[in-house]
């Protein structure tokens, strides 16, 4: 890992949840690259500690935090410990999340679809109101991304759960934005389209063929595809862009589902 000439984030705090794997792996190196200091939340330890010993390793600054997302009085802390040790709260990229049972809702439990809105909605809710008033306490203009999906606006059998969790977040963001703007807060998602993460893992290489050869640019995204976009919206880059979901599918659900 090598420092970034652009400094976007110099002197800053970054906080990142799912940080050990994926596009939030991706995203804690970036914003490292780029001079923040980042907490890397997740739960668990060793990925968390992996990424850690990059940034360290490159100079940088990295705190390790194993947390569940839905634990209130988890991330209540995490937050506080987060402010107590790099400083306050810059940016904020809320990426835990799961796809939980893949299967018809007549098959789906009650327990099942729970814990599916339990980590992909409740946990970037209770996320967002401990930035938010660490954010507002602190008098900082900051920016916080959380990462949606292309199913919110483009279900396939078999997401009854999932779907529902990432649409509400989509809403969720048009909401809060409104309620800080006028403090200089900004608050928007990243929708990934089929990206090579462990959520895909299980897909045939005769499958990973099929979805790449239908997205426009002909390939699956990579962690650092969505990333990229996730720190660039932290970034002054985007300073009048609130209140939306930015779609990073390689032009995935142009031609559509089918």
């Amino acid at each position: 890992m090598t420092k970034n000439s652009l400094n976007r984030f110099e002197g800053k705090v970054a906080l990142v949840t799912g940080a050990g794997t994926g596009i939030g792996r991706a995203a804690a190196l970036q914003f490292a690259r780029e001079g923040a200091a980042v907490a890397l939340v997740g739960r668990r330890q060793e990925p968390l500690d992996e990424v850690a010993t990059m940034i360290r390793a490159d100079g940088g600054e990295a705190l390790v935090l194993a947390a569940d997302v839905s634990d209130e009085e988890a991330i209540d802390k995490l937050v506080a410990d987060t402010e107590q040790q790099l400083g306050p709260i810059d940016a904020a990229f809320n990426n835990a999340g799961v796809l939980g049972a893949y299967k018809p809702m007549t098959e789906l439990t009650a327990e099942e679809f729970d814990s599916v809105i339990a980590i992909n909605l409740r946990g970037p809710w209770l996320m967002m109101r401990a930035e938010l008033r660490a954010m507002l306490a602190s008098g900082r203009k900051g920016s916080i991304v959380n990462t949606s999906s292309f199913v919110a606006e483009a279900a396939t059998p078999g997401t009854s759960a999932y779907a529902p969790s990432k649409a509400g977040l989509d809403a969720m963001v048009r909401a809060a934005a409104l309620e800080v703007g006028a403090s200089g807060i900004r608050i928007n998602n990243v929708a990934p389209g089929v990206i090579r993460t462990a959520m895909s893992e299980g897909l045939s290489d005769e499958a990973y063929q099929a979805l790449s050869n239908h997205a426009a640019l002909k390939r699956l995204g990579e962690p650092e595809d969505v990333a990229m976009v996730a720190v660039w919206l932290c970034s002054e880059e985007a300073r009048f862009v609130t209140g939306q979901t930015v779609l990073s599918d390689g032009g995935f659900t142009i031609p559509g589902l089918h």
